[in-house]
């Protein structure tokens, strides 16, 4: 039993429990290419949310891992059996009611840990923080916490090396052998303005790869997958133990 994954423990722990921070792992459920399972994004969140807790909890930190979220923002990839879409809208209701109970229960510090490229909760985030002023929420994007370049010879973009390597480090029996991959191969846009990312459309991913990947995750490793992981969580951790001691929104900036 660990007291800060809340599927795990129980009211006997939580009935005495002050918990500061609570975390909230947000993934997708979607096609990975041939060789990665549909959860890979919730897996790989997951991941990250509960050993930086874990760790920030050695250190002193009450944080609190909520159940994950498994569905996300998959318009592009509607046309991909079984890639699960859920609107904005439905997530900023979900967001809303789960500030609603955080509040009640004395907990004013969110972080959604994001897995999703799709899943942006910018716009979400500043509309709650008018109605729960009391609620201090922050969104991760995991896999942007270290420099991918600097653990991965040819990351890519979606079941690339980099998530192919994690999903082997974490979740091994998920993942089918490598020769089961396609290339990885993007089918760019045709508009300057599209590829140099200035300008932007939904990308439609039918037509953007023919296999459901971007990168090829042919060089992926667990050892590299690991060493990513590793590097994220544990600068997730600090973000976490300073985060805790946050007091009011005042408190994130310099005097």
């Amino acid at each position: 039993m660990k007291p800060y994954l809340l599927e795990e423990t129980n009211w006997h722990s939580v009935k005495e429990m002050e918990y500061q921070v609570a975390l909230l792992p947000w993934g997708a459920t979607e096609a990975h290419n041939y060789h990665l399972p549909y959860g890979s994004d919730t897996c790989m969140a997951t991941h990250v949310a509960r050993c930086s807790a874990a760790i920030a909890w050695e250190r002193g930190v009450k944080a609190l891992v909520l159940p994950q979220i498994a569905y996300g923002v998959n318009s592009g990839q509607i046309d991909i059996p079984f890639c699960m879409h859920m609107n904005p809208s439905t997530q900023q209701r979900i967001l809303e009611d789960i500030v609603t109970v955080l509040l009640h229960h004395k907990v004013n510090k969110l972080v959604i840990v994001n897995g999703h490229g799709g899943n942006s909760f910018q716009n979400a985030i500043r509309e709650l923080e008018l109605r729960f002023p009391g609620m201090l929420i922050c969104m991760v994007n995991w896999w942007r916490v270290c420099p991918v370049n600097e653990y991965f010879d040819n990351p890519g973009d979606h079941a690339d090396e980099m998530e192919t390597s994690a999903m082997i480090a974490i979740r091994p029996e998920l993942v089918l052998p490598l020769e089961y991959a396609g290339s990885g191969k993007e089918h760019r846009f045709t508009i300057k303005g599209l590829r140099e990312k200035w300008a932007w459309v939904s990308r439609r991913w039918i037509y953007t790869t023919d296999d459901t990947g971007v990168g090829d995750p042919s060089l992926s490793t667990p050892e590299k997958g690991k060493r990513f992981l590793d590097g994220c969580i544990d600068k997730v951790a600090d973000f976490l133990e300073e985060f805790s001691k946050i007091e009011k929104t005042e408190d994130l900036y310099e005097r």
